[in-house]
Order: structure tokens, then C-alpha cells, then sequence
């Protein structure tokens, strides 16, 4: 049996799956097309066992977008599972020094990701141009490690306030970032969403990382833009700070970005920390 293999049988086929397991830790995820779209470019991977959350929103038209998403959320499962394995070595150097082991882990399984996107490209001049986004967290104890690339958001709800833990790699928001563009001017933008970094173009990707300290209660969302361009950050907050179970709250942030217009495939991704929750 190859080592994957193992690894899946180890996990009873749970990556094949949406979203697996459970456990102390509660989490949701929902996708959909949305209302204007006849395609779903968005993809998802939620593994419960290693509590590993993804979420990829794929870009090049006809179906190379959402061939690139599911390459992303595939590798990076793939890979995570591999190294959360009790046999795994650990990364013979650490890529940024300044993270955990961990959190290096991810970055190859990203940048492997990456790729995998631009080899696949190259190869079929059908595919050229494809690429993804990413934004993926993996917790490990109390200690959530975090990568990203492109529009796809990560946000930490806690204590009733609500934190973006990621910033846009587009056009607009760098505008913004150096005070080119103001940030409601930013919102009306018909450039809003091009993207300056993403998964697949370049051979090597500039990633995002990060790592936060989580605490009891403490509710993490994954999104794809499709939830963000249409849903305020005030009303997501008011949807996290609900106390219904992690898939409801999935459910709940669709439904009302589907309700503002669907403009675009909508995911979104929910881990929710119980009060008083101690690693295992």
C-alpha cells in the first residue's frame, strides 16, 4: 500500500468526503453557484481528525477554474494528512524560521498546490491562464496556522468583535493600502476583482502566513469573495455571533449572500471552539 493510501485508510476515506468527522470542536461549511453564475468555481476541504479547514475559488474560465480549486483543496489535504501522520519526519528546514513547524508544513503543502496549478497549465494550452485562490488554516492544540493567496478571506470572531485576519491580494486593495483609492471607493470599484497573486501563473507563489492563539469560544470563518462582496463584515459578525451550531452558521452566511444578489459562487467555511475547550 503507498503511503497515501495509508493514510486515507487511516482516515476511512474522509478526504474524499466535504466535511469529516467530529468532535469537541465544532465545524460547518457550505457551498453554492450562487444566482447569476452556471458554474461552481469554488472548492472546499474540511478534515475534522488533523482540523485542517480549506477554501480555494478557482479563475479561468470554462471549467479550468474549478479544475484549479480542486487541485488546491486536494494537494493541501493531501499533504497535511501526510505530515500529521505519527510516522512523518519533520521539515528538513524550515522555510520562514520565524513560525512553527507546523505552520512551515502548510506552506509546502500550499506552494505544492501552486505547482501543481502551473504545471498543469503548461501543459494544456486549454488551461493556460488558470489559477486559484487559497486560504488555509490548520490548528494545532490552541495554535491556529494560517496561509493564503489572492481574495479569499480568514476571520476570527471573538469576544463579539470581528477580525480580518488576511488581507486581498487585488488591484483595489492595494490601491487602498498605498491611499490611492479611499476604502468605499474601493467598494464600487469595477476592478475589484483583479488579482495580483494567486495560485498557478508563476512556478513559485508569495504566500501570506500567520499564526494566531486561539481561546474558548473563539469562532474562525474561510471564505471565498463570493460571501465578502456581498455580505458586510458588520452583518457576517452578526451571523458568527449567533450560538447555533457551526454547520447552521455555513448555512446562514450562504443563504444571505444568495439573498444580497448571489452575484457570484459563495463558500464559507466555520470552526467554532467550545468555552473551556482543552486540546486532546
Amino acid at each position: 500500500m503507498r503511503p497515501w493510501a495509508k493514510i486515507r485508510a487511516k482516515f476511512r476515506g474522509r478526504l474524499g468526503a466535504r466535511v469529516d468527522g467530529a468532535g469537541k470542536i465544532d465545524f460547518g461549511a457550505k457551498t453554492d453557484v450562487g444566482r447569476v453564475r452556471e458554474g461552481n468555481e469554488d472548492n472546499f476541504r474540511v478534515v475534522a481528525d488533523i482540523q485542517l479547514m480549506i477554501v480555494s475559488d478557482g479563475m479561468g474560465g470554462a471549467a479550468c477554474g474549478e479544475v484549479a480549486s480542486a487541485l488546491a483543496v486536494e494537494t493541501i489535504a493531501r499533504e497535511c494528512a501526510l505530515a500529521a501522520a505519527p510516522a512523518s519526519d519533520p521539515p528538513a528546514v524550515l522555510a520562514r524560521a520565524e513560525v512553527s513547524a507546523r505552520t512551515n508544513r502548510l506552506l509546502d503543502a500550499v506552494q505544492s498546490a501552486n505547482r501543481l496549478i502551473h504545471e498543469s497549465a503548461e501543459k494544456d494550452a486549454d488551461k493556460r491562464g488558470m489559477g486559484a485562490t487559497v486560504v488555509a488554516a490548520w490548528l494545532e492544540g490552541l495554535r491556529l496556522s494560517l496561509v493564503h493567496v489572492g481574495d479569499s478571506r480568514a476571520y476570527l470572531f471573538r469576544g463579539g468583535a470581528l477580525q480580518r485576519l488576511t488581507f486581498d491580494h487585488t488591484l483595489v486593495a492595494e490601491q487602498v493600502r498605498v491611499g490611492i483609492l479611499t476604502p468605499q471607493q474601493a467598494d464600487t470599484s469595477a476592478w475589484q476583482s483583479v488579482l495580483i497573486r494567486a495560485l498557478g501563473p508563476d512556478e513559485v507563489v508569495e504566500l501570506d502566513v500567520d499564526e494566531q492563539q486561539m481561546h474558548g469560544g473563539d469562532v474562525v470563518l474561510l471564505c471565498s469573495d463570493g460571501l465578502t462582496r456581498m455580505v458586510r463584515d458588520a452583518e457576517i459578525a452578526g451571523v458568527l455571533g449567533d450560538t447555533s451550531a457551526a454547520q447552521e452558521t455555513a448555512n446562514q452566511l450562504v443563504k444571505l449572500a444568495n439573498q444580497r444578489g448571489g452575484e457570484d459562487n459563495v463558500t464559507a467555511v466555520v470552526m467554532r471552539i467550545p468555552m473551556g475547550y482543552v486540546p486532546g
